[in-house]
């Protein structure tokens, strides 16, 4: 592993294929320096090929992440600014085309990119003792593209909050306004992550992949459109074997036995 690469294993907390990737750049508040997405991106689309059924995004050390690495930034000409964002975007949308449930297992300050990192997963588990921020608005630096992903999240006022005070909103907030899931006790942080996601990944997993990716497709479109989206897919989704197995077994009166 290189240095400071996140850490991938299995999740031992379950045996249904969880693989967990963990962010240990605890000196540099787990920032995500150009090497780091790199190394993220390159974490997610392994796991994304594999068998596993989910992802699991956490981290270590006082801060979730901090955001960008600003020493990526400062002085350097807008094409290699452009190519850095451009390679954080490359990530947060991986993390919506991988077919597993992508939980972030967030245990304490997510702000900036750091913030739309965890907006990016499909889920999201606090612990009380988090935070989050967009804090580019109380500075010289707005946060325009951790916005697209935290306002996709929460409403349009409380995104407009979050991006022109900057201020850090605690994990109760958070879940009020939809940008985490659940927010337990720090010591109940595991239990609830494996739980959520133990529920999130039962069932057909060739039928949820799509429905991943399907959701995703349809959510910011106008209505019409996304009936369309959603008619086609669903309609050609009802052949795949794992909607017919779940049709059968539930006219059938049985439990389904899942084969993908």
């Amino acid at each position: 592993m290189a240095d400071g690469a996140p850490r991938v294993e299995r999740d031992g907390m379950d045996g249904e294929g969880v693989v967990r990737i963990t962010m240990v750049r605890a000196a540099r508040r787990n920032a995500l320096s150009r090497e780091h997405l790199t190394q993220l991106l390159d974490a997610v689309t392994e796991v994304g090929d594999s068998d596993a059924t989910g992802i699991v995004l956490a981290a270590e050390g006082p801060v979730f992440s901090a955001g960008h690495d600003f020493a990526d930034v400062a002085g350097k000409p807008v094409a290699e600014v452009r190519s850095l964002l451009r390679l954080c975007t490359e990530l947060m949308q991986t993390i919506q085309d991988v077919p597993q449930v992508v939980v972030a297992r967030v245990h304490a300050l997510a702000t900036a990119a750091g913030c739309q990192l965890v907006a990016s997963c499909d889920l999201a588990v606090a612990a009380e003792s988090a935070g989050f921020a967009a804090p580019g608005g109380k500075g010289g630096w707005f946060c325009h593209t951790p916005m697209v992903a935290i306002a996709r999240n929460v409403g349009r006022k409380r995104a407009m909050e979050l991006a022109l005070t900057g201020d850090v909103i605690d994990a109760r907030t958070a879940l009020d306004w939809g940008l985490v899931n659940r927010v337990v006790p720090d010591a109940e942080l595991d239990a609830e992550v494996a739980d959520l996601m133990s529920r999130a990944t039962r069932g057909s997993r060739a039928s949820k992949a799509w429905g991943k990716q399907t959701m995703y497709a349809q959510l910011d479109r106008p209505e019409r459109d996304a009936y369309a989206t959603a008619v086609e897919v669903m309609a050609a989704a009802s052949q795949l074997d794992g909607a017919r197995e779940g049709m059968s077994a539930f006219l059938e009166k049985r439990r389904p036995v899942w084969t993908d």
